[in-house]
C-alpha cells in the first residue's frame, strides 16, 4: 500500500526539507574539515570517495518489532501466552527471511519486564536478570517504557547491564544525569535519545520516546522527564543534519493515538512504532489475535506536520506477536510505500531449543517451588478483578490495606515514627485481575496480587491533606481508574453525583479547576470524624501508612512533599506476613466479605445522606435476591459474584436469551457504585438492576 493524499505536492515539500538539511550538514561539517582530509561519508578502502548524505537509489527497509514483553517469558496457553522460546524463534524465522531483501531493524518499544513472581524470582538470582538473557542478541535497540523502571532506576540499569551483546536504551526525552547507575550508563551510548543502525550498508535513524507521565505511574526517582515533541523534533533535526535520512520513532507513550497525535506536530520522522497501549493493528488474514477486532489497518497511516504520510505501527504484547513492516525509500529518504503484517506466535510452535535451556526450564522449576509454599487459606472468594478493583471497595483491596495498617503498626516503633492510625493503598497497585477462588493461598498468591517493588512506608498528614487525597483518588469514577482507594482504619463516603476534582496530569498533577465536591465523610475506627458532611473537622494530624510510590505522589496522590520513613518490606511482604502471622492463615469471609466491607461506599440517590448499604428502599435486593412486584412492574437486583446478564436472565426470565430486555432497561443508568452499563459484557459486583417481570 502506497501512501495517498497530494502525494506528488507532499513528496517535493518532503524532499525540498530533508535537501536543505543535507545540505546545511554538508556545508558546515565540510568548512570544519581541513582541504585535506576526506568529504564527508567517505569510505576508509582508500578509493575516491564519494558523498553519501543521501542514498543512491531506492531501498527497502524491513523493520520487525514488538512491544510490551512484561515478563511472559514463561508459556501460558490457556491464557494465550507462547512464552519467550516460542516468540524466539519466531523472531529469528523472520529475521533470516528478510535479510536478503535489504535493511533490516528489529526493535522494541519498551515496557520489556513487569513485576510478577516470575521477575521476584528472575531479581532474587544471580547474574543478569532472566528478561534480559532472554531478549540478548534479539534486538538493534529498544525503546524505554515506563514498566523498565517500576522497580527504581537501579534494576534499570541491571536489566540493560545484563543484555550481551549490549544494545542502546532510547529515550530522548529523559535526562538521567541525576542517576548514577544510569549516567554511567548513558556515558557508553547504552542510555541515548537515538542512535544510527547500520544494516545493508545503510544507516537507519531510531530515537526513542516515553510517556511525560513516567514519574507519576512508575519509579524513576531523579530522572527527569521533558516534553515528547520538542525531544523527538530535535532529535530528527540533528539526525538530519548529520546525513541520515530515514529515522524510526520507537516510542512507549501509553495508547497508539497518542502516536498518532504526535506525528501530526511532527516533521522528518519516517515510521513510528508505537508501545504501551497493546493496541491491535491488523489487515485481513494477519495471524496476530485473529479472533479480536483490530482498532486501525497494519500500517495506520498519518499525515506528519509537513503533510507526508507516515506509517504508524504496534502491537499486541506478552510476546503473542511481530509486526513486520517492509518500508520503500526513495533516493531522497522519502516514504513511498509500506506494507506489512501482524504476525501470531502459535502456541504449539516448536521453540527455540538455547532459549528453552537457558531460560524457560530454570525458570519454571524456581517459579513453581515459591509459587507452590503454602501460607494460609481463604474462606471467601476474594475479589481482584480490575473492574471492580477500581471502582469499588473489594476484599483484596481491603486485604492490603489492613496489611499495611496492622505491619506498619507493628513495624513503626523500630524506626522511631507513630503507628499508623490509617492506611491506604490504590486499586492500580493490585494485579492478579481475576476472582482468586477459596481455598489455598500461596506464596505465589500475594505476588500475583501485590508484585511491585512498592515499599511499605509511614507518615503523618493533615486531615486536610487527606481529604484532598481521598477527593483526588475518588476523581475518577465513573471510570475504573488506577487511583481507586482502599482503605483501612476508616470509613468513607462520597456523593457519585459530586463533581470530579479537576488534576493536570499531564503537568504536575497540580489541582485545576474544578476543586471537586464528591467527598462527603471520613470516620475513624473509633468514629472520629475527620470529614462531615464535605467540610474537613479541624484536629489533630493522622499517621497513614501507604507505599512509597504514592508517597512520592504517585497516581498524582498530593502526598510528595511528605516526610515519609520506609518500614524496609515491600507491600507484598506486608500481605504474606499479615495472613500468616495476624491472620493466623485464615482469610474469614466475615473479615473480608466480597465487597471488603463497604469501606468506600457511594451516597443513596438524591444526597439524602444514606449510604447505599443503609437505604430501606422497598425491593432492594440482597444477596443476588430480587424482590418481586416492589416498584411496579420491575424488581431490583444486585449484581453478585460471577453474574451476567445471561445467567441473571436464565433466573429471573425463564431464559438465558432474554438478557437483551435487562440491558434496554439499564443501559447508561448511572449506578451508585459508580459507572453505568454500557457493555453487555461488563456488570460489577454491587450494581443494582432494574428487572422487567416476566
Amino acid at each position: 500500500m502506497s501512501p495517498t493524499a497530494n502525494g506528488s505536492e507532499r513528496a517535493v515539500r518532503r524532499r525540498k526539507t530533508k535537501y536543505l538539511r543535507a545540505a546545511v550538514a554538508a556545508i558546515v561539517m565540510l568548512a570544519a574539515l581541513p582541504f585535506a582530509a576526506e568529504p564527508l561519508g567517505a569510505q576508509s578502502d582508500g578509493a575516491d570517495a564519494v558523498p553519501t548524505l543521501i542514498s543512491a537509489g531506492p531501498v527497502t527497509l524491513t523493520i520487525l518489532h514488538n512491544n510490551d514483553g512484561e515478563s511472559k517469558l514463561l508459556p501460558d496457553p490457556d491464557s494465550g501466552f507462547p512464552g519467550i522460546a516460542r516468540f524466539v524463534a519466531q523472531m529469528r524465522e523472520l529475521q533470516a527471511a528478510a535479510a536478503g531483501d535489504g535493511p533490516v531493524v528489529t526493535l522494541t518499544s519498551g515496557d520489556n519486564f513487569l513485576a510478577s513472581l516470575e521477575l521476584g524470582v528472575s531479581l532474587d538470582r544471580d547474574g543478569p536478570m532472566y528478561d534480559s538473557v532472554a531478549l540478548s542478541g534479539l534486538y538493534d535497540a529498544t525503546a524505554l517504557g515506563n514498566h523498565d523502571f517500576d522497580f527504581g532506576p537501579e534494576v534499570t540499569a541491571r536489566f540493560i547491564e545484563g543484555f550481551s551483546p549490549q544494545i542502546p536504551f532510547l529515550s530522548a526525552n529523559i535526562d538521567v544525569s541525576a542517576e548514577p547507575a544510569l549516567a554511567a550508563l548513558a556515558e557508553r551510548s547504552l542510555v541515548a535519545p537515538s542512535t544510527v543502525i547500520e544494516s545493508a550498508d545503510e544507516r537507519i535513524g531510531v530515537i526513542g520516546a516515553v510517556t511525560p507521565w513516567l514519574p507519576n505511574i512508575s519509579s524513576p526517582r531523579n530522572v527527569v522527564v521533558s516534553a515528547v515533541l520538542p525531544a523527538v523534533q530535535a532529535e530528527a533535526d540533528r539526525l538530519a543534519s548529520e546525513g541520515v535520512n530515514k529515522i524510526v520513532l520507537v516510542s512507549h507513550l501509553q495508547d497508539v493515538d497518542e502516536e498518532v497525535a504526535l506525528v501530526a506536530e511532527l516533521t522528518g520522522v519516517d515510521v513510528v512504532i508505537a508501545g504501551g497501549g497493546d493496541d491491535l493493528l491488523a489487515n485481513p488474514g494477519d495471524t496476530c489475535q485473529p479472533d479480536d477486532e483490530p482498532v486501525a489497518p497494519y500500517p495506520k497511516w498519518v499525515a506528519d506536520a509537513a503533510g507526508a504520510q507516515v506509517p504508524v505501527v504496534t502491537a499486541p504484547g506478552g510476546y503473542r506477536c511481530i509486526g513486520k513492516l517492509v518500508v520503500t525509500f526513495d533516493a531522497d529518504g522519502n516514504v513511498t510505500a509500506a506494507t506489512g503484517s501482524s504476525i501470531g506466535v502459535a502456541l504449539d510452535r516448536e521453540p527455540d531449543a538455547t532459549m528453552q535451556t537457558e531460560v524457560v526450564e530454570p525458570l519454571t522449576s524456581q517459579v513453581a517451588l515459591v509459587d507452590s509454599a503454602e501460607i494460609g487459606t481463604s474462606e471467601v472468594d476474594l475479589e481482584g478483578r480490575k473492574s471492580v478493583l477500581r471502582t469499588q471497595s473489594t476484599n483484596i483491596g481491603s486485604l492490603m490495606a489492613d496489611a499495611l495498617r496492622v505491619r506498619g503498626a507493628q513495624l513503626a516503633p523500630g524506626f522511631g515514627v507513630a503507628a499508623p492510625q490509617v492506611a491506604i493503598g490504590n486499586g492500580g497497585g493490585l494485579r492478579n485481575d481475576s476472582v482468586i477462588p477459596a481455598g489455598q493461598v500461596s506464596v505465589g498468591t500475594t505476588w500475583d496480587i501485590a508484585p511491585f517493588n512498592n515499599v511499605l512506608v509511614t507518615g503523618t498528614v493533615s486531615r486536610a491533606t487527606l481529604a484532598e487525597l481521598l477527593e483526588r483518588a475518588l476523581s475518577g469514577l465513573p471510570g475504573a481508574s488506577g487511583q481507586y482507594p482502599h482503605v483501612s482504619g476508616m470509613t468513607v463516603t462520597y456523593d457519585p453525583d459530586g463533581v470530579a476534582q479537576g488534576i493536570d496530569r499531564d503537568g504536575d498533577c497540580g489541582l485545576i479547576e474544578p476543586t471537586g465536591s464528591r467527598l462527603r465523610s471520613v470516620t475513624l475506627d473509633d468514629g472520629t470524624q475527620l470529614v462531615r458532611d464535605g467540610d474537613v473537622v479541624p484536629g489533630a494530624p493522622i499517621a497513614l501508612a501507604t507505599v512509597d510510590f504514592l508517597g512520592n505522589g504517585g497516581d498524582c496522590y498530593p502526598l510528595g512533599d511528605i516526610n515519609f520513613t520506609r518500614l524496609g518490606v515491600t507491600y507484598q511482604q506486608a500481605l504474606a506476613d499479615y495472613i500468616t502471622e495476624d491472620l493466623g492463615g485464615v482469610i474469614s469471609a466475615e473479615q473480608y466479605p466480597v465487597d471488603g466491607g463497604n469501606r468506600i461506599s457511594a451516597l443513596a440517590a438524591g444526597g439524602d445522606g444514606e449510604e447505599e448499604g443503609e437505604q430501606a428502599e422497598d425491593g432492594q435486593a440482597e444477596d443476588g435476591q430480587a424482590e418481586d412486584g416492589q416498584n411496579g412492574d420491575i424488581v431490583l437486583y444486585t449484581v453478585q459474584l460471577g453474574d451476567t446478564l445471561q445467567k441473571i436472565a436464565a433466573a429471573h426470565l425463564a431464559h438465558s436469551s432474554h438478557w437483551p430486555v435487562i440491558f434496554e432497561a439499564n443501559e447508561g443508568r448511572a449506578q451508585s457504585y459508580g459507572g453505568a452499563l454500557t457493555d453487555p459484557d461488563l456488570i460489577l459486583v454491587g450494581w443494582v438492576l432494574y428487572l422487567p417481570e416476566r
